[in-house]
């Protein structure tokens, strides 16, 4: 149920006006992870966005239906006069949680953060050549070249305030590959329409509405407490929501969804994710540090990668480990991306016996073996996609151990790139190719690319296509170079697609959160019916 406590309590900590309404909607939110941080820069995973798109804002947002609409930014254009060039103009009067107004020096500080060595989104930035304040309300950002898709690199990027980040030690974003922490690692200054309360790492984060929101009269704004509550275990998750315990459920177990929908209590609201769920191979390296072939490195053979892909059988699990919820695909790209196309996302179906003959091909009749990396609580049915994948590749010789660790542990193996075999999941906010091609394919450090490119894998020929994606003003020409990188991305095979997500969302039945492609949600648009039972 929506828990209420009185709006008095509320007036005297200063987050309601005696205007107010006397009663304060609070909403208990679980999930699977906590976020790894609250440096808005420092990773660049949905976890962590989600939690921080209720605290900070971005200059423009993606609806429903994949249209970028004005949040911080009113309005956007490239100039005519110079097309390398990106003109926003900034909304008035908004104002961070401690009081200041927002300017344009703030979002040309927040960007130049996000270009910087530590900063996990850097790729969304990498075309950004400059970014000036022309004047309070007025940004323009200087790109290389035409770049027709920047504003959609921006839905992720939030704004900071530059006062109180130099003033908190947090000027620079956090190194997570270290384990250090600054000023917003545990911190927020947004402008966004809840305040931080209270953080307790791994337990419990809570957040009150923002008084002085800016859009008090835009938004629903019916919940006036969010308390955020990271609950690894599915089972765990799922019975406190069939208890009451909380009030709104992501990362719904599979296995659950059919249960769940039968009780009359309870909304379940589903769509398809725009993600995709792939392996990653590590193809650079010249030996695997997991594996008993020494002296060189299985994986750099096409004919061990395709043996891999062969042996297994994404119908199974979508059948056995995500009981129908799940759209095998052949490309890390959903429907939703430009660049995708059906015929690429036709998939091979397994074949164990041409599994086993492209391995004895290889000199690998005997097969080898490989430790995968996965997460544990972060993707549907994670870990139980990775032992059903150790089982496929063990059928054909490839005897693989199954290492599992949260999502925080994860991110940073992949920042570090220390994985022979590993699973990962990869939205795309942009909706365009570019955003794969950028951090997973590009070269690592390529003009800031590749953050999370961990396969070792690099094509200069192709490095240089992927950079031409952000200056190329024709868009037919743009969209036959991301066809060309597709076509050595998939026969390459150094990542192998497995599927595409579906998202469930559930809740009591006060409270409706329509599902969004992108998995993110934000409460000030939910509305509470108090009557519905």
């Amino acid at each position: 149920m929506i828990l209420k406590t009185l709006g008095t309590a509320l007036m005297a900590i200063g987050l309601l006006t005696g205007a107010a309404s006397a009663q304060a909607e609070t909403v208990r939110w679980a999930r699977s992870a906590d976020p790894t941080t609250l440096d808005p820069h420092a990773f660049n995973t949905g976890t962590n966005f989600v939690l921080l798109h209720q605290m900070y804002e971005t200059l423009v947002n993606r609806s429903a239906d994949g249209k970028l609409e004005p949040l911080l930014a009113t309005e956007w254009k490239m100039l005519p006069n110079n097309p390398s060039v990106w003109e926003f103009k900034l909304r008035p009067n908004v104002k961070f949680h401690d009081g200041s107004t927002l300017t344009a020096q703030d979002v040309v500080f927040s960007l130049k953060r996000a270009q910087g060595p530590n900063a996990q989104v850097k790729s969304l930035l990498a075309s950004m050549e400059d970014a000036v304040a022309v004047d309070a309300l007025t940004v323009h950002v200087k790109t290389k070249g035409p770049n027709l898709i920047f504003p959609n690199n921006l839905t992720n990027l939030f704004i900071m305030s530059e006062k109180w980040a130099r003033a908190n030690n947090a000027a620079e974003t956090q190194d997570t590959t270290n384990k250090s922490e600054n000023g917003a690692t545990r911190a927020a200054m947004g402008t966004g329409a809840f305040v931080l309360a209270t953080r307790e790492l791994d337990s419990k984060t809570v957040l009150k509405q923002n008084p002085n929101y800016w859009g008090k009269d835009k938004f629903a704004l019916d919940v006036t407490e969010l308390v955020y509550l990271p609950i690894k275990s599915p089972a765990t998750r799922v019975a406190a929501l069939l208890s009451g315990e909380v009030d709104f459920a992501q990362d719904i177990p599979a296995q659950d969804v059919a249960r769940l929908k039968q009780d009359t209590k309870l909304r379940i609201n589903e769509g398809p994710e725009n993600r995709s769920i792939f392996l990653g191979l590590n193809v650079g390296s010249p030996e695997l540090k997991s594996s008993n072939i020494k002296g060189k490195n299985p994986l750099a053979d096409p004919k061990v990668r395709q043996a891999m892909e062969l042996a297994i059988d994404r119908d199974a699990i979508k059948r056995s480990v995500m009981r129908g919820l799940s759209n095998p695909s052949g490309i890390m790209a959903p429907s939703f991306v430009n660049g995708y196309s059906k015929a690429m996302a036709t998939y091979r179906k397994a074949d164990v016996n041409k599994a086993k003959a492209l391995l004895k091909d290889a000199g690998y009749p005997d097969g080898f073996t490989i430790t995968l990396h996965t997460p544990n609580d972060r993707y549907v049915n994670d870990e139980a996609i990775s032992t059903a994948i150790a089982g496929f590749l063990g059928r054909v010789g490839i005897k693989t151990e199954v290492s599992s660790r949260p999502i925080a542990q994860h991110s940073v193996s992949i920042v570090k790139a220390d994985s022979d075999l590993y699973l990962y999941g990869w939205g795309v906010p942009t909706y365009d190719s570019a955003y794969i091609f950028d951090f997973l394919v590009a070269t690592r450090g390529k003009e800031g690319r590749g953050a999370q490119n961990a396969t070792h894998y690099s094509n200069p020929d192709l490095d240089a296509k992927i950079i031409s994606l952000s200056s190329e003003s024709d868009k037919a020409r743009r969209d036959a170079t991301i066809q060309q990188i597709w076509d050595v991305v998939q026969k390459e095979r150094f990542y192998i697609p497995l599927h595409d997500q579906v998202i469930h969302f559930a809740s009591t039945k006060a409270i409706n959160v329509p599902v969004h492609p992108d998995n993110t949600l934000l409460f000030k648009n939910v509305k509470i019916n108090k009557n519905a039972k």
